[in-house]
């Protein structure tokens, strides 16, 4: 069997460079996004992490998709936030390997992880006398390993499939990043195999998360509705509203992206969508549960509670007369 020996041993990211002009407030823009998913992100992971109020079945699973928005904003970032400094924007080979491989596993696991959430929510709705006996920690624990299990497996066999192709033409990426039809586009061998396991394995992937998060929101409706009284109905929605709306902006930006007829938009606007799943969403999930989750916001305002009185202390210590 011939083996991969391409003459491509780097690649150049075009980014958006159709307009020069552009490339400073875009920088800063990009820039101050990534920042703020960090920190947000970070705050999320620190909160659910030493609040003892947080340390429950949900909020396990929100710091693992925490972990996961930082994983696959970091992956992004920093090179797209390069093809607006350097002149040419190069990756090499392998560094395009690794950020494929990094970033189909972690928007992976984001997807399963909503999936985990949903069926969590589910049942704190549907069976609430039940919840912690259900979600226990031994659960909670093997669903989060399933979710990166299943991404593990796919990134690693979408990577194999993707960069044993050769390239031997053009090194051009008219992208941001090394995502897969871009990266196809420059091959010269035969794609077919490599576009066929692709498919399988996201729609598998996308349409199993998606069919159990739908299933889960069917099912907490009717029990909703069940809901004699408006304040009890709203208290049960509350519950999964945060989760609801970064579902809803998760799998309608990947429908948008990837479902529709590839040639009614352009190279640009699928830039400018590629930036809104691989950096937006991860700005958005900790605004949206920390702006619509009490428990969050309460223990925000605790840990501001305890730093405010760690600087009142240090800056006016006590007497000791």
């Amino acid at each position: 069997m011939k083996q991969n020996h391409s003459t491509v041993t780097e690649f150049i990211l075009v980014g958006f460079m159709d307009d020069p002009e552009l490339k400073v407030p875009l920088f800063i823009l990009f820039l101050g996004i990534y920042l703020t998913a960090m920190v947000g992100n970070t705050g999320i992971i620190i909160l659910t992490r030493t609040d003892a109020r947080l340390q429950t079945p949900m909020y396990f699973f929100l710091r693992n998709l925490s972990i996961a928005d930082i994983g696959y904003s970091t992956t992004i970032a920093p090179k797209l936030l390069s093809t607006f400094i350097a002149e040419n924007a190069s990756i090499s080979f392998t560094g395009c390997t690794v950020q494929f491989f990094f970033f189909a596993l972690f928007v992976t696991t984001e997807g399963c992880l909503l999936a985990v959430m949903a069926y969590d929510r589910f049942t704190a709705i549907c069976h609430p006398l039940l919840y912690f006996v259900v979600m226990s920690q031994k659960l909670c624990i093997t669903l989060v390993m399933v979710a990166y299990a299943c991404a593990l497996a796919s990134s690693t066999l979408q990577t194999i499939f993707i960069f044993r192709l050769n390239f031997c033409s053009s090194n051009v990426i008219d992208h941001f990043f090394c995502d897969v039809p871009p990266i196809l586009k420059l091959s010269c061998s035969d794609t077919h195999v490599t576009h066929t396991v692709h498919f399988i394995l996201s729609s598998t992937i996308a349409l199993t998360t998606f069919l159990i998060v739908l299933v889960s929101y069917v099912a907490i409706v009717f029990a909703i509705l069940r809901i004699h009284s408006t304040q009890g109905r709203y208290k049960a929605f509350s519950t999964c509203a945060s989760h609801l709306t970064a579902v809803t902006i998760f799998f309608g930006t990947l429908i948008f992206m990837y479902i529709r007829p590839g040639s009614s938009v352009s190279t640009n606007q699928d830039k400018i969508v590629s930036v809104f799943y691989t950096l937006v969403i991860s700005f958005l999930n900790p605004l949206i549960y920390s702006l619509r989750n009490k428990d969050v916001k309460d223990a925000f305002r605790r840990v501001l509670g305890h730093l405010q009185a760690i600087v009142s202390l240090t800056l006016h210590p006590p007497s000791l007369l």
